[in-house]
């Protein structure tokens, strides 16, 4: 009988995508079913898949104009095309099973947590399914052991066994349960076994060979049944059903109606669970009833435990009609009478000390009082009542019961002198001796006898068997044994050899003696156990090789195989152990860390430089994985260290620590002590142990730039030296100058004329000659290029105070608003350069690192003030002087 569901599925694997293959007109393409594979001729189903247009594009190429040989030049690009895609399948399973089996065999096993998930569950709900039975009163839950030990194999796939064929009881197969033992057979089997076990016992002891009712036994408890009872129809548990629907929510072989059947022993009420495998939970119903003794007032329990005891004492007489009962409320009669007292025995010869429980007893002497004759005493030993009649009395009869006397009890009765004639021992002679006390003599006449068997005669003593050296050759009822007993009538006993056939365990054999038919099945039951021991479950023999072990909900105890002293907690289990997950801990010989990785004693790794398929027609092999331990990675611990230029401290992995550069503007002060090294930042040497971080070292740059400070007022000159220190040295070149009255040349060095006041710088204008000019006036120059007429006396007396103009007022205020624009420009580029540093190491501190620090440099890019201002401050020199010049030669 297979379930509708069942035909269904029966339609997966290979014969389904036969099956679904439906060919197309005209081309037979062959399809492929969603569960089965490719066929060895589904040749248009590649094509189709693999050229562009599929089967349509085989048609066009046929019906197209083109010649054979064209497509003879077609077909071994297409055979190319079809062996690639098949190498491409090939290769993508293998990488999948390849793939599944390394998460099968060493990834953290989900599955048994979802299996251990649903198995908790299933436990809670049948708890909760007969906690109602222990709930009130002195419930007994031992009781209820055995019905959730059948409900709960019945849920569980495999767990039910057939005992006669030693297999799994499935969810759509018939089956019969015993009523005595409630062990569940399938059909086909219990009634195969009734059949056979009615035939064997029929045949040996039915001389009308089947037409004796004999009964049938359980294969596990011998539980008899009759012939009429052998199992003809599949019924569920309860007996309502006959083939109960497959129902996935309901337990297998259950119709889902209430059980309904009597209570053992009968109380009166019926079963309240729903059809259900075993034998029925004892009565939950409540009743008010008393004790034992009657003496407790009425109370409510379960039916199944109305019997109950008050623990008070019995207070019942005993038997000795003496005593009470002195032992707690108790079912059933009382107990003997445990005291002891001096009692007589039946006769009253002896007075002993015995139990109280047993009054009447019997001594070891002879009665010994006068019998009624008056001439013999009785013989009897202690015993109760008269002794009775002289057993000499009355009429007695000869030895050879043949004659009859009346005698006095003094006197023995006579022989009768009249033959014997008793029947010997042989069963066939009489005695022919007179009558006479004693038994008859052994039979004496010769007579032809025939052997047991009948087989052989003989000429012997008639006290004498005949037996003869014939050895039986008929079957003993095992019909595998000979009799071998010598001269054998023809009943010929059952074999008393041991059976010793294999039992369908295939682990013990029969122990039952040599018997017709098939063996019971093995009585013994096996434990599987997990791995640790601590969890079982008892199966039947023999179904120990297919029973998936328990799950073990205890710790596995194993030691670990890695560097660790335990491992880490996990449940008992088969196989090795997962890997181990734990941090490392090995102390790194570098840097003395500690590693923080997890462990990696036991890595998987896959196994390189093994044979390559030749081509697409060759299967590649598995990738092999084997288990190494490897080395420990670098460490990662951060430690802070100072760029080469000491412009920053950032954390960089152990194993990199060492000198780096952080990519900035070194930003030393030069010898010069006005511009600064614009290297990257590299290594700098400290001298004379000076630890300053802005001093210049001598790998930083030498400053190449001529003086670029600004020159004292008026003084139109470079500076000499290089880029140097400190103040410029004084301007010593010689300047040509025309006294006050333009007549002589003067040279006077720059640096007088820089730095006189209006009074020297008059002194150094005169040529300390008379003026020849009859006119007492002297031209004076001054900022603006006024020109006054002046008396010369007052003049060389610094009498004379000139006062600047509107035009000279307003060159000092142009100069003083380039100044100021000059000095903004140049703080707005340095706070521009200082954002932008800042920016930098931010994004260096947020993870980058060496490779990335490219991206975080500072391009300092100078003003164009700064980068053309010498050039500009020449030219400006040029035109003044120029323009000086020409003035000058213009008031001539």
């Amino acid at each position: 009988m297979e379930a509708s569901w069942r035909q269904v599925a029966g339609g997966r694997g290979r014969a389904r995508g036969r099956a679904n293959a439906a060919p197309s007109s005209g081309n037979e393409v062959h399809l492929r079913g969603a569960g089965g594979g490719r066929e060895k001729g589904s040749v248009g189903a590649v094509l189709s898949g693999a050229i562009p247009g599929g089967v349509a594009t085989t048609a066009a190429a046929r019906s197209s104009n083109s010649p054979a040989g064209s497509q003879a030049l077609q077909t071994p690009a297409v055979h190319e095309l079809m062996s690639q895609k098949k190498f491409e399948e090939i290769k993508k399973a293998n990488q999948a099973a390849a793939r599944k089996l390394v998460e099968e065999h060493f990834s953290s096993s989900s599955e048994e947590e979802g299996d251990e998930d649903f198995e908790g569950k299933q436990g809670r709900i049948v708890a909760n399914t007969f906690i109602t039975y222990t709930t009130q009163t002195d419930g007994d839950i031992r009781e209820l052991e055995r019905t959730k030990q059948y409900v709960n194999e019945a849920f569980q796939a495999g767990a039910m066994t057939c005992l006669i064929c030693i297999a799994s009881v499935k969810r759509n197969q018939a089956v019969w349960s015993c009523l005595g033992c409630f062990c569940i057979f399938h059909m086909p089997c219990i009634q195969k076994w009734a059949k056979d076990s009615q035939f064997l016992v029929s045949s040996v002891t039915d001389d009308d060979f089947g037409k004796r009712d004999y009964p049938w036994p359980c294969p596990k408890c011998r539980f008899e049944y009759k012939r009429s009872e052998t199992p003809s129809k599949y019924y569920c548990y309860c007996g309502k059903v006959e083939d109960p629907p497959l129902d996935p929510w309901l337990v297998p072989h259950s119709c889902g109606q209430v059980c309904e059947r009597e209570f053992k022993p009968p109380c009166g009420h019926k079963c309240l669970l729903l059809c259900h495998p075993g034998p029925c939970p004892p009565c939950p119903k409540m009743v008010t009833t008393t004790c034992y003794c009657k003496k407790a007032k009425p109370i409510p329990r379960r039916c199944s435990a109305k019997e109950w005891s008050c623990q008070l004492p019995c207070g019942r007489k005993l038997l000795c009609g003496q005593h009470k009962c002195e032992n707690p409320c108790h079912a059933g009669s009382c107990q003997p009478c445990p005291r002891v007292s001096r009692q007589k025995c039946v006769c009253g010869k002896k007075v002993a000390e015995r139990s109280c429980s047993s009054p009447l007893w019997h001594c070891d002497q002879v009665c010994g009082k006068t019998l009624p004759c008056g001439n013999h005493t009785c013989e009897q030993v202690c015993h109760v009542g008269a002794c009775g009649e002289c057993p000499r009395s009355g009429k007695r009869f000869c030895p050879c019961q043949k004659s009859k006397f009346s005698l006095p009890c003094t006197e023995d009765v006579p022989t009768c002198g009249d033959s014997c004639d008793k029947v010997l021992e042989c069963g066939i002679h009489r005695c022919s001796q007179r009558c006479h006390r004693g038994p008859c003599e052994t039979c004496r006449q010769e007579v032809e006898k025939q052997c047991r068997c009948g087989k052989h005669t003989k000429r012997m003593p008639c006290h004498k068997p005949y037996l003869c050296e014939t050895k039986c050759v008929k079957m003993r009822d095992c019909q595998k044994h000979q009799c071998r007993r010598k001269c054998c009538p023809g009943n010929c006993p059952p074999c008393d050899q041991n059976c010793g056939r294999t039992l369908g365990c295939r682990n013990h054999k029969c122990p039952s003696v040599c018997h017709r038919g098939s063996c019971y099945p093995c009585p013994e039951t096996v434990d599987v156990k997990c791995n640790c021991g601590n969890t079982k479950v008892t199966v039947p023999c023999g179904r120990e090789r297919t029973t998936r072990p328990p799950k073990c909900k205890e710790q596995c105890s194993r030691p670990p195989t890695c560097h660790h002293i335990s491992q880490e907690k996990h449940r008992c289990h088969f196989g090795s152990c997962p890997p181990c997950h734990q941090p490392c801990q090995k102390v790194l010989e570098k840097c003395g860390h500690l590693c923080p990785a997890p462990c990696h004693d036991q890595a998987l790794i896959k196994q390189t430089g093994r044979h390559q398929p030749t081509g697409p027609w060759e299967q590649p092999s598995e990738p092999a994985f084997i288990q190494t331990a490897l080395p420990c990675p670098p460490c990662q611990v951060p430690i802070p260290v100072e760029c080469l230029g000491k412009h920053e401290v950032s954390p960089l992995p152990c194993h990199a620590v060492g000198p780096y550069s952080c990519k900035r503007v070194c930003g030393r002060i030069l010898d010069c002590q006005n511009h600064t090294c614009m290297k990257e930042c590299h290594k700098v040497t400290e001298i004379d142990g000076s630890t300053g971080k802005n001093k210049a070292g001598p790998e930083c740059l030498h400053c190449d730039e001529g003086c670029s400070r600004s020159r004292p007022l008026g003084c139109l000159h470079s500076c000499v030296l290089p880029c140097h220190p400190g103040e410029c040295p004084p301007c010593v070149q010689m300047l040509r100058i025309k006294c006050h009255c333009k007549i002589t040349s003067l040279y006077v060095e720059c640096r007088k004329i820089t730095t006189a006041d209006v009074n020297e710088k008059n002194l150094l204008s005169c040529c300390k000659n008379q003026c020849p000019k009859e006119v007492n006036r002297v031209l004076l120059c001054h900022p603006g290029w006024s020109v006054m007429e002046l008396q010369c006396n007052k003049v060389r007396e610094n009498q004379v105070s000139i006062e600047c103009d509107t035009t000279c007022k307003e060159m000092k205020r142009k100069a003083s608003e380039i100044k100021e624009a000059e000095a903004k420009a140049a703080y707005e580029e340095e706070k521009r350069r200082q954002q932008a540093e800042l920016e930098a190491f931010e994004n260096r501190l947020k993870g980058r690192r060496k490779k990335n620090r490219k991206r975080d440099e500072v391009a300092v890019e100078l003003s164009p003030w700064q980068k053309h201002k010498y050039y500009l401050l020449s030219v400006c020199g040029v035109v003044v002087v120029v323009f000086a010049w020409y003035i000058t030669h213009d008031v001539d």
